[in-house]
């Protein structure tokens, strides 16, 4: 046979495969991003063939050596592989370690099977893109940050159903993003600590005869310990899913995110202008300046809650143990990560760049009657009954919408029309200021409780500026 996988499983075969078959077969084009982490998973066996006396001393040097030396080359050129006509990433540098030891190169397969490799691999770079998905989130929960910090006196309107509502800050709307995104932080971590049990050693499906120390293999590839079970451990894709279905989360987060601002940026809101940088004009309309960063994040969010529709379905009918079916997953959750990493940067240049009008927001709160509830508020501290407050500031505003004024815009003699209780103070409660430091509870949009939520997202944020660095790897994304 020629073909240049057959060394691998050729025995069985008495005809090469089908040329077209080849081709539906192979997954190199995807695959090849798990090349650093073959090559790591592969030193790390040859370590455990060299304890259980597989390898002598100095074959295991050889083999190290070289595929320490073929990881420097593919880290400056990663289209030696792209090119290759290779079944996966597995076979070619199977392969390239025979090509430069011959007949020892071979033995590097002892007790390993294709089916525990890939999903070691496979957990192996989870690991790696979970860290840089990580600092990601901590440099867009910073950008969040600088905002809330430079808009803490920026008074705008909180929306319900799309219509002006309560006065809020700017800040506090940022504060608000930080929360989603410390959440899709906990979903990472959570999900990093339940892939981090190392599958090498459990063979096709029931572990290896070598007397191999699967938990001493496990820590030498920086996994905390072994899998419990061959059988579960070589078609487990769970870890695939939650980090799948954290992205889809986060992207609903960046989506909502967004919308927010392309509707802030409108100009029926206008409460921001987007950098010149991150906007395109029309072909047509010379006016226009369109925030296509922001739309092309709320589109790209369908993507990715696509592709974990796709690994649901992929995997929802696979019988144990390793099927085919899964050398999909892959081609899916690279997808995934890399949409989101995208639109996480995307999302830090858009909150970098863009300027948020403090006047165009407070004439918004002031003009959208986002005092009103205070107003009721003011007759039930007088003792009417709230459902009658509310009615009478229902017919204020009534008024004060005919004659195109604010609340506090209004005479004295206006409110009193509506109710005898009606005194001077009440413009102190109608001030916006003063309705926004009137939430000054836990969690609560006033001044005090938006400077302490700051303060901890500061130490939170200064705490972990350094962990989310990957231990053992560089960002090779850029040639990916």
């Amino acid at each position: 046979m020629n073909y240049q996988d057959s060394k691998l499983w050729g025995g069985r075969f008495n005809k090469e495969p089908d040329v077209f078959f080849r081709k539906f077969n192979t997954s190199l084009r995807v695959d090849h991003r798990l090349v650093i982490q073959d090559i790591i998973s592969s030193i790390a066996w040859s370590k455990s063939l060299l304890e259980c006396e597989v390898l002598t001393v100095e074959e295991q040097g050889r083999i190290e050596l070289e595929l320490n030396n073929l990881l420097q080359e593919v880290s400056r050129n990663i289209e030696m592989i792209q090119n290759s006509l290779h079944e996966d990433i597995h076979s070619w540098v199977e392969s390239k370690l025979i090509e430069r030891l011959g007949d020892l190169g071979k033995k590097l397969h002892t007790g390993r099977s294709r089916n525990d490799q890939v999903t070691t691999d496979l957990k192996l770079w989870c690991k790696y893109a979970i860290q840089i998905l990580l600092n990601h989130l901590h440099h867009l929960e910073r950008a969040f940050f600088i905002q809330a910090d430079l808009t803490t006196d920026v008074i705008m309107p909180g929306y319900t159903h799309l219509q002006r509502a309560q006065p809020i800050t700017f800040s506090y709307w940022c504060l608000a993003y930080i929360e989603m995104f410390r959440r899709d932080e906990s979903r990472l971590q959570n999900a990093l600590q339940r892939l981090d049990f190392s599958p090498l050693g459990s063979g096709a499906l029931s572990g290896t005869s070598w007397c191999i120390d699967r938990d001493k293999l496990a820590v030498r590839m920086g996994f905390s310990s072994a899998t419990r079970n061959g059988l579960d451990s070589v078609s487990d894709r769970d870890y695939v899913l939650e980090i799948l279905s954290a992205a889809s989360i986060s992207m609903i987060h960046l989506s909502r995110f967004a919308e927010d601002l392309i509707f802030f940026n409108s100009g029926e809101s206008n409460f921001i202008e987007l950098s010149d940088t991150i906007t395109s004009g029309s072909s047509l309309m010379p006016q226009k300046k369109n925030p296509d960063a922001l739309e092309l994040i709320r589109g790209r969010s369908g993507k990715v809650h696509g592709l974990l529709t796709s690994m649901l379905i992929l995997l929802k009918g696979l019988p144990l143990s390793y099927n085919k079916d899964m050398q999909e997953d892959k081609e899916i959750l690279f997808n995934a990560f890399d949409i989101w990493r995208d639109c996480l940067n995307m999302s830090i240049i858009v909150l970098n760049s863009m300027k948020v009008k403090k006047n165009t927001c407070l004439y918004a709160a002031k003009m959208g009657y986002s005092n009103a509830t205070e107003l009721a508020d003011y007759l039930v501290n007088k003792g009417v009954p709230f459902r009658e407050s509310h009615y009478i500031v229902g017919k204020i505003v009534l008024e004060a919408i005919s004659r195109k004024f604010s609340l506090e815009q209004l005479e004295l003699s206006v409110f009193k029309k509506y109710h005898v209780c009606f005194e001077k103070d009440v413009y102190d409660v109608l001030d916006l200021n003063s309705c926004i430091n009137s939430r000054n509870v836990k969690g609560g949009v006033s001044f005090q409780e938006v400077k302490k939520s700051l303060d901890e997202v500061k130490n939170y944020l200064d705490e972990r500026k350094n962990i989310y660095l990957s231990k053992y790897m560089n960002d090779i994304t850029s040639s990916e």
